[in-house]
């Protein structure tokens, strides 16, 4: 399950144009919508067809299933599973690229208000946050380099099904909490779906923990030391009246004159 999740992770992207986006409320929901179904299409394609082409037992083990599942029907010199292998590499490399994507502008805009060292969100002359695409791709590079890539996907997992926990549970109480509350977008199902997310993702971390304990618990580490600095330190040092509460209060007073 937790390489199954790893797969939906780069779908996060999507929301992170928000700002960079001219229409949000349309191009959003359409994007988010439209990537998940693509994704879950050719993730049931391949469970469906691997097993089927090759069986069970050939692919059980298999770290690259379709590859594996062409050379046990065409034969080891197939030139479909070459090929295969090289559309794989490609896509492994796009989805470093969407990863440094989402990542930058999440450290720039925690960085800008407050939550991080506030260098990160400083700007060069093409206004790219530089500092916040270099810094984490660097520490990225030296953790890679340690061999352990079935951990790091682990950890990064761990930190992706908490995140949903805490997006549901966040997304309730502000429904319960502001239910006149302006939404350019309405989640479908509301509360309800939200709530059958919410089981998902709990089971989802039960399921990782299940998996490897160390992982999880290093993991957890990581959020409990985040947690103290900000309790420590950013808390002490955020940043009163940030882009996104300017933008807001420009729109309402859009709308008053209007």
């Amino acid at each position: 399950m937790p390489y199954a999740i790893w797969f939906f992770l780069a779908v996060e992207g999507v929301p992170l144009a928000a700002e960079e986006a001219k229409e949000p409320a349309k191009s959003l929901p359409r994007g988010l919508i439209g990537s998940m179904l693509i994704l879950a299409f050719f993730a049931l394609s391949i469970l469906l067809l691997g097993p089927g082409a090759a069986g069970a037992d050939t692919l059980k083990n298999s770290g690259a299933p379709l590859v594996d599942a062409l050379v046990a029907v065409y034969g080891a010199n197939t030139w479909m599973a070459s090929f295969v292998n090289f559309v794989g590499l490609a896509g492994l490399i796009a989805s470093f690229f969407s990863i440094i994507y989402a990542y930058s502008r999440q450290i720039f805009a925690l960085s800008r208000a407050g939550y991080l060292p506030k260098k990160l969100s400083l700007t060069n002359s093409n206004h790219a946050p530089y500092l916040a695409i270099i810094i984490p791709g660097i520490i990225g590079f030296l953790l890679s380099l340690s061999g352990e890539g079935d951990l790091l996907i682990l950890m990064a997992v761990f930190g992706a099904t908490i995140s949903y926990v805490l997006m549901m549970m966040s997304y309730i109480k502000l429904k319960l909490s502001r239910p006149n509350l302006v939404r350019p977008y309405q989640a479908p199902g509301g509360i309800v779906t939200a709530s059958i997310a919410l089981v998902l993702a709990a089971i989802a971390v039960v399921a990782g923990f299940l998996v490897d304990p160390k992982v999880w618990l290093m993991a957890a580490a990581i959020y409990v030391a985040l947690i103290l600095y900000f309790l420590l330190y950013s808390r002490h040092h955020l940043v009163a009246g940030t882009p996104e509460e300017e933008f807001a209060r420009i729109e309402a007073a859009e709308k008053e004159l209007k």
